[in-house]
This record gives C-alpha cells, structure tokens and sequence, in this order.
C-alpha cells in the first residue's frame, strides 16, 4: 500500500528526506515535459529540496525556542507596536508565494517580549504551507499564551501568487486579514489606536 506523501518526504527524525525529495522533484520535471538531465535542470532537484526546507522550516520550530526566554518583567502597561515585518509564505492549496506584511501589537500585562522576537514568532508561522487567516490567528494566539497581555492585536497585508500568476489573474489586489484578542477586540479606542500607530504616514 502506497505511504501517504508526508511519510515519504520525512525520515525519522521528522526531517525533510533530500533525497526523497529531489527524486519527486526530478519526476515532475519529467511528467510537465521537460528534461531533468539538462544543463540548466540537472540541479534543479537538488536546489528545490533546498529552497523547500528553508520554506517550511516552521514546522521543526516552536514558540518556545524562539523566545527563548526574551520575556521580561515590566512595571509598563501601555500598547507595544511592531509594525511592517515582512514575510514570506508559501499558499497551502498551490504552493504559490504570497507576501506582505505583518503588524502586530499587544498591551502589557506586566511582561514583555523582545522586540526581534515578534518578527520571529511572524517568520516561524509563516515559514510553512499556510492560509493567511490561520497565520494571522496563529501569531496573535502565540503571543497571548505566552506573556497573557491584556490584548493582542495581528493584522496582515498581503499579496497572492496564486490569485495574480493563475485564476483571476488580478495584479493588485491585496488581502487583508486580523486577529483581535483581549482589549483589542472588546475595546474600541484600544483598537483605533493600533489602526492609526499602523496607517501610514501622509506625505
């Protein structure tokens, strides 16, 4: 009986299999008509398996890692912003890019996190086959898990290959999604503050 295909592409540690990978890499190559012994494609394979690692490395980390214990103690209770954190992500139904940018805010409940680490927690969900609604929801979750602020705040702005290369073939369409949590959600000044700290500035 055929093995599902993520017990094909994984060893036993959990990790991606080279060179299962460039072997079903090779093989597609082939069945869209192309040769996979010529020069330009003969690495290819190889160059993939690579790519998708790096890709989908979020799988193999936790939030927990990440922080890694850039949580601190602060006598300090007013909204932290980072904001414009680019990301890169992979469209769970075609495995399209879509990219974009996150913002993200929280109120302190007397703790925080390092700043950078926000941008990781970011990267760590978005480096995985993904939809932007759960990634959004997944950051905004994380964080609120791990220090209990007394909001968390997620909105993401992004741009779809696979709604502008194929399908409706649009070029500037963008989604935009959120994720509103705690203050966030039950409070409205709390909210049109973070939407006016993220609007960008007129010229």
């Amino acid at each position: 009986m055929t093995k599902p295909t993520e017990e094909i592409l994984l060893n036993e540690t959990n990790t991606i299999d080279a060179r299962k990978v460039a072997c079903h890499m090779r093989e597609i190559i082939r069945l869209v008509g192309e040769d996979p012994n010529r020069e330009g494609l003969r690495k290819t394979p190889e160059r993939f398996e690579k790519a998708l690692k790096f890709l989908t490395s979020g799988y193999h980390q936790n939030v927990d890692h990440i922080l890694n214990g850039a949580t601190f103690s602060v006598n300090y209770d007013e909204m932290v912003v980072v904001k414009d954190i680019e990301f890169f992500s992979l469209c769970e139904h075609h495995v399209l890019p879509f990219f974009g940018k996150a913002h993200v805010a929280y109120l302190p409940s007397n703790k925080v996190i390092g700043l950078s680490k926000i941008a990781r927690v970011v990267n760590m969900f978005a480096r995985r086959l993904q939809i932007q609604e759960r990634m959004t929801s997944q950051i905004a979750k994380a964080i609120e898990e791990k220090i209990a602020p007394q909001g968390v705040g997620v909105i993401i702005e992004a741009r779809h290959l696979c709604m502008q290369m194929r399908g409706v073939e649009k070029q500037h369409g963008s989604a935009v999604t959120s994720a509103m949590l705690g203050a966030f959600r039950h409070n409205k000044q709390t909210r049109d503050e973070f939407l006016a700290l993220i609007r960008p500035k007129q010229s």
